[in-house]
């Protein structure tokens, strides 16, 4: 017998019961000439016993092989057996990679199934008509620049699929000053966090909340919907809950609906660092300028820390935060990101999620909006 490569994966039953044939032998002969009874090697034969490195070295020696034949073959026989096992856990691995799917089904995003074909489905529906080619990050250096992550971008569908629900005006560009006006009127206490929703939406611009998925850092996103630049969106996270992190995100992302920087822009791990501000893009920096702006205008809080430094007692920003009709929580966070102290007045950084989502559309913290 030669030590041939089949050209079909057969069980190595069917190829002793040919060299049998091709001797004249019985089982029973198989069995004296390799000193085994004759159930072991019918067993075997059958393919309900497999080959052993002894069985191995005893059929080579029966037929004039080598070992390395029937190990081989017993094990190709083995491989073929689970290789549909294989390509099914491949596909799946791949869908996982893809997507967070568990978090997905968690959120009710997509719904949950046990089936290859289920979740393709289920995953294809989740993207159907989102071009994934226009995603941007505006990132730090914490992550890979312009590299958009599967929960990143999940994260994102999700936000348009939730803006795509709500109505709103005609977008008006010539009018986002005064929609910028509208906004900074309603900063001076918690509760206008609540009516965001509404001036935005005025003014044509939708706004959703969206908790953040595990990892992703996005602090939110300018959006658009459809092909055009008509309706635009603004999606936040709201991952920490202060008043300062709120105002100067969703003046961060009108500013980029205001310059059209992008058909998808996703901020992330805006408030990093300072000390790794020359990572930041040229339109991050000039989206955090205007943001900065306007909240409070640069002139007045240089004036302010010019004569207030090197203390900045909570009177003294309470008074300045008045006397410019906005929250001393921002004027605190402002004067953390200017100065680079982050310890002092934060108890004026006041908690707004609860009020936020009360009003706006939202998906997290236990909500879930149906399809």
């Amino acid at each position: 017998m030669s030590n041939r490569t089949p050209a079909e994966v057969f069980p190595p039953g069917e190829f002793i019961r040919d060299e049998l044939q091709a001797r004249g032998w019985t089982q029973g002969d198989l069995a004296q000439v390799m000193g085994r009874p004759e159930p072991a090697i019918n067993l075997i034969i059958n393919d309900k016993r497999g080959i052993t490195p002894d069985t191995a070295t005893e059929l080579a020696g029966a037929f004039g092989t080598t070992p390395e034949f029937w190990l081989n073959l017993d094990n190709a026989y083995k491989l073929s057996k689970v290789v549909v096992r294989f390509s099914e856990i491949r596909e799946r691995a791949s869908l996982f990679e893809s997507a967070p799917v568990k978090e997905m089904e968690k959120r009710g995003w997509i719904k949950t199934t046990d089936s290859i074909e289920g979740l393709k489905l289920a995953l294809d529906s989740f993207y159907a008509g989102i071009d994934i080619e226009n995603f941007k990050v505006a990132a730090r250096a914490s992550t890979e620049q312009g590299r958009v992550t599967p929960q990143q971008l999940a994260w994102c569908v999700r936000a348009l699929r939730l803006a795509s629900k709500i109505p709103a005006r005609p977008y008006q560009p010539g009018k986002i000053s005064e929609c910028k006006e509208n906004l900074r009127s309603l900063s001076a206490f918690p509760e206008g966090v609540s009516k965001v929703p509404d001036v935005l939406a005025e003014f044509g611009i939708r706004f959703v909340v969206v908790e953040h998925l595990t990892g992703t850092k996005i602090d939110g996103a300018a959006l658009w919907l459809g092909d055009g630049w008509n309706k635009p969106v603004v999606a936040i996270s709201a991952r920490y809950d202060r008043i300062d992190w709120f105002w100067h995100t969703v003046c961060h992302e009108v500013s980029h609906i205001e310059h059209k920087d992008s058909i998808a822009l996703i901020d992330v791990d805006l408030f990093g660092d300072e000390k790794r501000n020359e990572t930041v893009p040229e339109i991050e920096k000039r989206a955090n300028w205007e943001a900065a702006e306007m909240l409070i205008p640069g002139e007045k809080l240089e004036s302010f820390i010019i004569r207030k430094r090197p203390y900045f007692s909570k009177v003294s920003i309470i008074q300045f935060a008045n006397a410019n009709k906005i929250h001393p929580g921002i004027v605190a966070g402002q004067l953390h990101h200017r100065l680079g102290t982050y310890k002092t007045n934060r108890e004026m950084l006041v908690k707004i999620r609860d009020i936020l989502i009360s009003r706006a559309l939202t998906d997290g913290w236990g909500i879930q909006v149906t399809k």
